[in-house]
């Protein structure tokens, strides 16, 4: 596990580069035939970058209520006819 995004701090990833570095992992973690260490640090990788998505998409929630907010629909309005 040397590759550079594997050496890239998880923290400075896109959303996008965290999603698809992550399904890389899982197809490792897979495919099977990994050691246990390397198993485990694909794990941890894996927990890393999974978190760091949930990160992005958590933000973009509180965007996205913001400026529902802003146009005085508020944050609980569930579709485009307010269901």
């Amino acid at each position: 596990m040397d590759t550079v995004s594997e050496r890239t701090d998880v923290a400075e990833l896109s959303y996008e580069q965290a999603r698809d570095e992550l399904v890389a992992v899982v197809s490792r973690l897979e495919a099977g035939g990994a050691g246990l260490e390397e198993s485990l640090a694909l794990w941890e990788r894996g927990e890393a970058l999974a978190a760091r998505c949930q990160e992005w998409l958590d933000g973009a929630r509180k965007r996205l209520d913001a400026a529902r907010e802003a146009d005085g629909d508020g944050p609980e309005r569930s579709g485009p006819a307010g269901d």
